[in-house]
């Protein structure tokens, strides 16, 4: 069953749509004070980044009875114990991967598809997986309902990645995971980076930055975080 935060979501997107077509976005004015007061003072400073945003609404994807917080600073909870992150922490992470428009980006943990939007409005190709299928199909139908043409979404297992489209120039993990996924350091290009919260559920979480070049991988800890848990098929 889809969560009845969705069907919200779409009377939302019908508004949306239609003031875009008229040219005005009663939102703008919000995204634009989020991204002057919580990201770019924060020495976020990626042009394309910032752009994305400013554009993307990011109250489409929350629950219909959080949007009048979709642009606060702070994570939201979009159900099945999984959260929308802080949009200090989207902007982040997508700059620490220095996105272009030539990227392919494999990113695990699709949640309501906000930062698979963000960084659909960069990227050549966004290869998204969500284990949830309450939030897969959603996601799914609200990014294509926007328009994103670049962006694959699967439901499965993220930690085994997506083999068959990789290599991959950089990996998004929206999910701490105690260790890395050796399926997604094989499945990162030579010269690629991939963006990973590392550490237990309840204990000390850092934001991780790999590198690979030559065959050979380099992390480097940026700051600590707190993400829900990296959430696994056991079957």
């Amino acid at each position: 069953m889809r969560p009845v935060w969705h069907l919200g979501a779409f009377a939302a997107l019908s508004i949306f749509l239609v003031a875009a077509a008229d040219g005005i976005d009663p939102w703008q004015a919000r995204r634009n004070r989020m991204v002057e007061n919580q990201i770019e003072l924060r020495d976020v400073t990626h042009p394309a980044t910032l752009a994305a945003l400013r554009k993307v609404p990011r109250h489409l994807f929350v629950p219909a009875e959080l949007r009048a917080q979709a642009y606060d600073d702070g994570p939201l909870p979009i159900g099945h114990g999984q959260t929308i992150s802080q949009p200090y922490i989207v902007a982040c992470m997508t700059e620490l991967i220095a996105p272009t428009r030539t990227t392919r980006v494999l990113e695990i943990g699709t949640g309501s598809g906000y930062q698979a939007a963000i960084l659909a409005e960069i990227c050549a190709e966004v290869f998204t997986i969500e284990i949830i299928p309450a939030l897969a199909g959603p996601a799914s139908d609200l990014l294509r309902q926007l328009g994103y043409k670049n962006i694959r979404v699967r439901t499965g297992d993220g930690w085994n990645g997506w083999p068959e489209a990789a290599p991959f120039d950089a990996i998004v993990v929206t999910a701490a995971a105690d260790t890395i996924p050796p399926p997604l350091l094989d499945q990162l290009k030579d010269g690629g980076c991939m963006i990973i919260p590392v550490g237990p559920v309840f204990g000390a979480q850092n934001l991780v930055l790999v590198t690979k070049h030559a065959g050979k991988i380099r992390t480097r800890t940026l700051m600590p975080v707190r993400f829900v848990p990296f959430v696994r098929d056991r079957k």
